[in-house]
């Protein structure tokens, strides 16, 4: 079975090297979705895949993170990026082209890693992220997979290289949230939300 939950957020960006002349030459913004997908063979003790109450932690947090902030391509020009950073509090900077397909990308990277590290409270067994698709407009997405989001064909989602802004991460409910998926650290999902 598939549950599927939405997130919103504001965010703007370039996207260097792309046909698109406005969208690789002018800082612009999108209206975004993200649709987070969820699957499992089983239910937990109350007939559910998973809480939605559940997503509201941590899934919901990453997401967040990106909400009314710049993404910063980290090979971008030296200049145009400490100036980003200077002008702006909420920023994030990733070590791949800020697009749609790698928004998707990295978001299944950290949301299967949180996932992979949960240890759940209510029953759950075998919650997989199924697919993320990330809406840049009405009428356009993309949608990433397990093989999408690994494929070092596509570049490397390193989380190691992904920085938050201190402005992103004073925001945080859980400050250590990031740092325990890139240590591998455990989860522990509250027995209530």
């Amino acid at each position: 079975m598939i549950i599927r939950k939405l997130y919103e957020f504001e965010n703007a960006h370039i996207v260097r090297l792309c046909g698109s002349k406005r969208c690789r030459t002018s800082i612009h913004g999108h209206s975004y979705r993200c649709e987070i997908l969820l699957s499992s063979n089983f239910l937990d003790e109350a007939g559910m895949v998973y809480d939605f109450g559940y997503m509201k932690l941590g899934i919901r947090e990453l997401i967040d993170s990106f909400d009314h902030a710049v993404t910063i391509y980290a090979r971008d020009d030296a200049s145009y990026i400490a100036d980003l950073k200077k002008h702006s509090a909420r920023w994030v900077q990733i070590p791949l082209n800020p697009s749609a397909e790698q928004f998707c990308r990295i978001f299944f990277v950290l949301i299967d890693r949180l996932l992979s590290l949960t240890q759940m409270q209510n029953g759950e067994r075998e919650v997989k992220l199924h697919s993320v698709i990330v809406h840049e407009t009405d009428t356009g997405y993309a949608q990433c997979f397990k093989k999408d989001a690994y494929n070092v064909k596509m570049g490397e989602v390193n989380l190691s290289e992904i920085v938050f802004s201190e402005g992103v991460r004073a925001e945080w409910e859980d400050a250590e949230l990031f740092e325990k998926i890139k240590l591998g650290k455990k989860i522990v999902n509250p027995k209530e939300v």
